[in-house]
């Protein structure tokens, strides 16, 4: 329900009468949690395509121009470079022919941000936290003004649905070195650790092999505990297609990992909103800053107790699209200037970081009981 009020505030927009809010409230209170949902992901789809259109506008030469090839980075420095999910695998990039890259304007990170922020009203920027704590770091900033409801963030990175729970780097303690993870509530996690800060030019992410990875921790058992061991042993050396796909790496809205908890006293400003990207849309899928590790076909999983069991398929209910699963995050206020903040909800079951101040404890414990 509140995902529906935000969007519906953002497409009144500023110059709504108060009477069309009280409307649109009252008929997201008598739709179904089925039409809500669906109005939230075509809300978020018409805004993601805007700002791709944006980019479009912004780094795609003359019409005669785009779709004139260039030769992929990754093709003429195969032998020397590895792409960034290599690095985060721990594993060289086979060698595949990669499909050519279309010619883009030669413009830098920051001048594509610029422009960006010149046509959408805000871009995204990373410099010291405010939070007043040793371990904020580094924070993220908007720059510029956004309305309730805009998506002002995506997170970037490789999809890992539970099928591949035991590909991520560092399984099964996962989270031990990486604090750049987030978990979709279908048990989806994308990892932004291969992210970073982006790069200055678009290429391809592409298949790679998976390299053995040893278990941090080895435990003794019979039985059940067999059987946990066996579930929580990393799998080996096996091809995982990442789908070759061109991904712009200059995209200014692939920061929402650097996102930090609001401290006592603060409240939070965006909320995490999944996106379900139809991989149909071919114009905009430079600019969707995630690749799916391992088989599509598997990123749709069932849990049973502690396990998770592949159902049905990874395509739009009703239809036979495919989709990526994403997440963005939602300005919950009008935003000017100022660093975002998104509430982490971390489970209450666990010691949490001391620098964690739950938001809503009553919540927490709702979501983790």
């Amino acid at each position: 329900m509140r995902n529906c009020e935000y969007y519906s505030y953002n497409r009144l927009g500023k110059n709504a009468e108060e009477a069309d809010v009280d409307e649109i409230i009252d008929m997201a209170t008598k739709a179904s949690i089925a039409d809500q949902e669906k109005l939230v992901q075509e809300n978020v789809h018409s805004q993601i395509k805007n700002f791709c259109m944006s980019l479009d506008e912004i780094l795609l030469p003359d019409k005669e121009k785009r779709n004139k090839p260039i030769k992929s980075p990754q093709q003429s420095n195969a032998a020397s470079r590895r792409s960034g999910l290599s690095l985060a695998v721990g594993s060289t990039s086979s060698q595949t022919t990669h499909p050519d890259v279309p010619e883009t304007r030669p413009l830098k990170r920051a001048e594509v941000s610029q422009r960006t922020k010149d046509l959408i009203g805000y871009t995204l920027d990373i410099k010291p936290s405010q939070i007043p704590h040793k371990e904020a770091g580094q924070g993220l900033f908007l720059d510029g003004e956004a309305d309730v409801g805009s998506v002002i963030a995506i997170y970037p990175g490789a999809i890992y649905s539970p099928a591949y729970y035991r590909y991520i780097p560092g399984y099964p303690r996962v989270d031990a070195q990486n604090p750049y993870l987030i978990t979709r509530y279908d048990g989806t996690v994308i990892n932004a650790q291969p992210w970073g800060l982006g790069d200055e030019t678009r290429g391809v992410w592409d298949t790679v092999t998976v390299s053995k990875i040893r278990p941090n921790a080895q435990r003794d058992g019979q039985g059940s505990d067999k059987f946990w061991r066996f579930l929580s042993k990393p799998l080996e050396g096996k091809q995982v297609d990442y789908g070759g796909y061109i991904i712009e790496r200059r995209n200014p809205l692939a920061l929402a990992q650097y996102a930090n908890h609001p401290a006592k006293g603060m409240t939070p400003n965006v909320m995490v909103c999944p996106y379900d990207f139809p991989l149909t849309e071919k114009e905009m899928r430079a600019y969707i800053p995630n690749v799916v590790f391992g088989n599509l076909d598997e990123t749709n999983m069932k849990r049973l107790g502690s396990f998770w069991f592949k159902y049905g398929s990874s395509k739009i209910p009703g239809s036979d699209i495919p989709f990526l699963k994403t997440l963005v995050f939602v300005a919950t206020r009008a935003l000017s200037d100022e660093e975002v903040l998104l509430n982490y909800r971390l489970s209450n079951l666990k010691r949490r970081p001391e620098w964690y101040t739950p938001v809503d404890e009553e919540e927490d414990k709702r979501r983790w009981s």
